[in-house]
This record gives C-alpha cells, sequence and structure tokens, in this order.
C-alpha cells in the first residue's frame, strides 16, 4: 500500500532583472509571466521602459521541454496537483525576490500579471496585503478563492487593470473574467477595464504608456 508522504528542504531559484535600483529610480516592477515562459524572454517585454523604471521579473519553478523535438524549455507557476502546497511554496520565493531586491519602500509600485501570472499576482498581493500604486492584471483569470475581504486592506487610490485583447483565443475565459470582475465587485470601484486590438499576447504599448 502507498503512503503520501512530504518534506521541507532549501532549494534555489533564478530570476531577472532590467535596470537598477537607485536613488533615481521611480517605479519599481515585479513581473508575473505566463505557462510556457522563462523570466530571461519575458522580462524583455520591459526593455522599453526607462531608465527610472526597475523591473524584478520572478522565474516560476516548474520548467518543462516544449514540443515533440524537446528543444525549447517553458515553465508554469501551479498546476491542480498539490496546489495549495506549491502555492505556499511559491509565494515563499516571492517574498524572497522581494526581500533581497527591494530594500525600501519605492516611489511607485506595480504589480503585472500576465496570463497565469495573474493568479501568482492576485495571490501574493492578497495574501502579503501588498500596497501597490497600480496592479495590472492581463489576459488571465482570478484565482476562484479570492473575494472583495482579501483586497480590503488596498488603498483606495490602487489603481487595477483588467486588460486584454479581443481577438483573444481565449476570449470566451477573458469576458467571463470580466464580467466576473464587474459582477463580484472584486475590486470596487478602483477596477478599470481595458480592451487592445490583438491576440493572446503581451501588450507592450500598453506597458510603456505606465512610464
Amino acid at each position: 500500500m502507498s503512503s503520501k508522504k512530504s518534506i521541507s528542504y532549501k532549494t534555489t531559484n533564478s530570476y531577472h532583472t532590467n535596470g537598477e535600483l537607485n536613488e533615481h529610480t521611480e517605479t519599481v516592477w515585479i513581473v508575473f509571466h505566463g505557462m510556457g515562459y522563462l523570466s530571461t524572454y519575458f522580462i524583455r517585454y520591459f526593455s522599453e521602459l526607462p531608465e527610472n523604471h526597475f523591473v524584478i521579473c520572478p522565474q516560476a519553478p516548474s520548467k518543462y521541454y516544449q514540443g515533440s523535438q524537446l528543444k525549447h524549455v517553458g515553465s508554469s507557476w501551479l498546476t491542480k496537483e498539490d496546489t495549495v502546497a506549491e502555492t505556499i511554496n511559491v509565494l515563499s520565493y516571492i517574498d524572497a525576490v522581494f526581500k533581497k531586491e527591494v530594500i525600501q519602500k519605492p516611489k511607485k509600485l506595480i504589480v503585472l500579471g500576465y496570463s497565469q501570472g495573474v493568479s501568482i499576482a492576485t495571490r501574493w498581493t492578497a495574501s502579503r496585503q501588498i500596497q501597490c500604486d497600480h496592479l495590472v492584471l492581463h489576459s488571465g483569470g482570478i484565482p476562484k478563492e479570492l473575494s472583495s475581504a482579501d483586497f480590503s486592506y488596498m488603498d483606495q487610490n490602487t489603481k487595477v487593470t483588467y486588460l486584454y485583447g479581443d481577438k483573444d483565443q481565449y476570449i470566451t475565459q477573458a469576458r467571463k473574467t470580466e464580467e466576473e470582475l464587474k459582477g463580484n465587485k472584486l475590486f470596487g470601484d478602483r477596477l478599470e477595464i481595458s480592451v487592445f486590438k490583438g491576440v493572446h499576447e503581451v501588450n507592450t504599448e500598453y506597458i510603456n504608456s505606465l512610464s
């Protein structure tokens, strides 16, 4: 008879940054990529931001080969297997990255999640009660366990944007999320819905507009 057991151990994971955090820094970003990405590639979407922006891009811990030829590597934040335990692991990793890179309160903090990264961005901000200036939820779904009470700590001046393309191949889910956001008033008056012309891809035009 088999038995499922758990063990704790120390592990190491990488992440990427763009720019430098110094006395001239105006805006700090922490950005969470979607499934199939690696942080080394995802952070390139933020390369055109001005020098006074500093970007932190954590790396999802679960890596895998994509395609039958096994040439390209992607990664995933979470799956339906051991989700609760894996969420604890992921959020602890993000805490460590944030503590190492952001040693004092930034002038402005933007948290962005793209696709699967939306679930991580919202879980992290809610569970750690992160006071960011702008929360960008880009083309992804909100975890079902989160409610308006989880974001009641958030400053009323915090801006929340749900952003997706009008030709997103996952448009049904995107519109469902939009309606859920409107219906349950998860973020109240802070929420802004922004729909751009495009497919399921990172909207660099919007990102650069925040500079």
